[in-house]
């Protein structure tokens, strides 16, 4: 590919810089802000020029780890520069992916010749130093700035009572239902994550910035232990995110006139080609199914159809991993068959998960592949939010790209696939259908109860509990031979005002 586009306002990512700190001491643990700083500057040192002094747009990406009180004005003022563009994201795990995006547009727009994106946890020391009782000697936690919102804010009060508004207990719904529509069982559908989930691993264990470095055979992730506890169904541990890790990341990208000037090598600049983003409701329950994301779909066509329509067309990909409904769904859409290399940093339970940031190091991962010469040519980074909520994709390649449009949206083909989502009711009685199911379990690997999603007679949709000692009821559902969903069954309400549901 030849680019038309004069060097002035061709955006190239040149630097990447990532750090991990697993201090001996609970106390000497770095702060979020000491992680941005250090990883910028490792960016910076990686492209092998001075750039951070031409700083003109910074993007940090949401942390919550440690609350600070304007995060972006405070690491600018470490970097010693004042972008004209300095910004602090919401939260979401697609934000690295988008941030990326909008700084390559605002170069190619000639809106600035330097840009950051950045992004830091420190939650494993946090967490520790909490229960320790340990004063970190952090920047002041700004206990009057306001948390963000998250999770239970956006969801149906019934969701939140019945514990099923939080990402660990949302996502099973999008896996048992998904995995009925492609005709599997639950035995089949477990076994596809295992061996996906050990992939992951693979990589992990070879990544020298991955929080647990070790290759997990399929079975030791999807078989509960003590070590590896059942959480909710049909999760265990080892199949979700780790967000218990202290980790640090940057990108620095540039104009190729730029990077020419500074002596940047060709051999060393990655370009952005393009992506696209769309999202659904975040209230899940007023979604029409769940057995595909259609916002999902919509970007990895739109990135596809940047490469001649084909996801055999990217040498190398990043799904994201928070867990395997998404990227057993990505892969599917993309047309990529089971034995998929569908990461190139490693996963969000072994690399590790550090909230919102992770890919911030898929990128810089990815950059590295790509730099790595061989077959890897072309990269998509496909990052995700929220409950299957915010997606984003971005192609980058080897090559420069010969335009760069301006607009990212796919949502329009999103909402052309979306059907009408049924009514939701708080409170039924009468039939039941499930449409899908999860089992929650304490930390003793014992069911605290289950939470079917059910079609009534009416259409309507609502979640109803299936108490622990409901144990017909909760074998039917958990039966590894037969998927759960179209199960029919009885609704009650229950002395608390809870709707609760039996098989019939």
């Amino acid at each position: 590919m030849t680019a038309t586009l004069p060097p002035e306002r061709i955006a190239v990512i040149v630097g990447v810089g990532e750090v991990v700190d697993r201090p001996k001491d609970v106390a000497e643990g770095l702060e979020p802000l000491a992680l941005l700083e250090q990883a910028i500057r490792r960016a910076e040192n990686d492209a092998g020029a001075k750039l951070i002094q031409g700083l003109g747009s910074l993007d940090v990406v949401n942390f919550l780890s440690w609350r600070y009180r304007d995060p972006e004005q405070a690491l600018a003022q470490r970097l010693g520069v004042k972008p004209a563009h300095c910004y602090y994201g919401p939260v979401g795990g697609e934000s690295p992916i988008r941030f990326l995006h909008e700084a390559a547009l605002r170069i190619a727009r000639g809106e600035c010749e330097v840009a950051v994106v950045c992004g830091a946890e420190a939650q494993s020391t946090a967490t520790k130093a909490e229960r320790g009782g340990v004063a970190l000697p952090w920047t002041p936690f700004a206990h009057d700035v306001e948390e963000p919102k998250r999770g239970a804010a956006f969801q149906k009060p019934l969701a939140v009572k019945l514990g099923v508004f939080r990402p660990v207990s949302v996502y099973p719904f999008y896996e048992v239902a998904s995995s009925a529509k492609w005709g599997q069982t639950p035995r089949q559908a477990l076994a596809e994550s295992g061996e996906l989930w050990s992939r992951f691993s693979a990589v992990a264990a070879y990544n020298p910035n991955a929080w647990l470095k070790r290759h997990f055979a399929p079975e030791e992730i999807t078989t509960p232990s003590p070590d590896n506890r059942a959480i909710a169904w049909p999760y265990t541990k080892l199949m979700v995110a780790n967000p218990m890790v202290n980790m640090g990341a940057a990108l620095i990208l540039t104009s190729l006139a730029k990077a020419r000037t500074a002596g940047i090598a060709d051999n060393r600049m990655i370009y952005p080609l393009g992506g696209a983003s769309a999202e659904d409701p975040r209230d899940y329950l007023t979604r029409d199914q769940f057995a595909e994301s259609h916002p999902q779909n919509a970007v990895l066509q739109a990135a596809m159809n940047l490469v001649g329509g084909t996801g055999a067309a990217f040498d190398v990909i990043e799904l994201y991993s928070c867990f395997p409904c998404v990227p057993k769904m990505a892969r599917r859409t993309l047309g990529l068959g089971a034995d998929v290399e569908p990461t190139v940093t490693g996963g969000l339970t072994f690399f590790g998960a550090p909230l919102n940031t992770y890919m911030t190091h898929a990128a810089c991962a990815m950059v590295r592949r790509l730099r790595g010469g061989g077959g890897a040519r072309r990269g998509l980074l496909y990052g995700q939010g929220g409950f299957v909520t915010k997606h984003h994709a971005l192609v980058i390649s080897r090559e420069p790209p010969s335009s760069l449009s301006q607009d990212v949206s796919a949502q329009a083909e999103a909402d052309r696939q979306r059907a009408a989502a049924p009514a939701f009711v708080g409170e039924a009685a009468g039939p039941g259908k499930v449409e899908s199911f999860t089992a929650l379990f304490d930390r003793n690997g014992e069911v605290e109860h289950g939470v079917v999603m059910l079609r009534t007679e009416q259409d309507t949709r609502t979640l109803a509990r299936v108490p622990a000692h409901h144990q017909a009821t909760l074998a039917r559902l958990m039966d590894q031979d037969r998927s759960p969903v179209g199960t029919l069954g009885a609704i009650t309400m229950a002395a608390d005002g809870v709707p609760e549901w039996r098989v019939n």
